[in-house]
């Protein structure tokens, strides 16, 4: 992930934190989705709003969709879902596919879409983004 541009980083930094605010013990798809709405900016939150999507009504959607765990105690070093680490590797490919040399926001958003699969991909349909806006 050393290719990662800072944005990308802060977004799987805020991706944990809000994985701990739900008390969930992983990192899921959803997470990573609300990190890049928490962040607030970026191509994938441009590309986003040029949708005509609010930010806060993704959030809403998510939430609505997850909800909170029990509260348990923060182990620090929350792992990774096997789908969030797919939605990391697509990111890669996207981004070597537009031969770019780094992983942006906007390679999430598209490894979040081609993942397909998760709390964030089913939310981004249900919202009507697709690959092909």
């Amino acid at each position: 992930m050393n290719n990662f541009t800072p944005r990308a980083q802060q977004v799987l930094a805020l991706a944990r934190k809000e994985a701990d605010r739900f008390n969930h013990s992983y990192v899921g798809t959803e997470h990573l989705l609300l990190g890049l709405i928490k962040l607030g900016q970026g191509v994938a939150v441009n590309v986003l709003e040029r949708m005509g999507l609010e930010l806060e009504a993704v959030r809403m959607e998510v939430e609505k969709e997850v909800g909170s765990g029990p509260p348990q105690k923060s182990s620090g070093n929350i792992p990774y879902t096997p789908r969030v680490k797919k939605v990391l590797a697509l990111a890669n490919k996207e981004a070597k596919a537009l031969n770019h040399s780094y992983v942006g926001t906007e390679h999430l958003l598209l490894g979040l879409l081609r993942e397909g699969e998760g709390v964030a991909a089913r939310v981004l349909k249900r919202l009507d983004v697709d690959i092909q806006r």
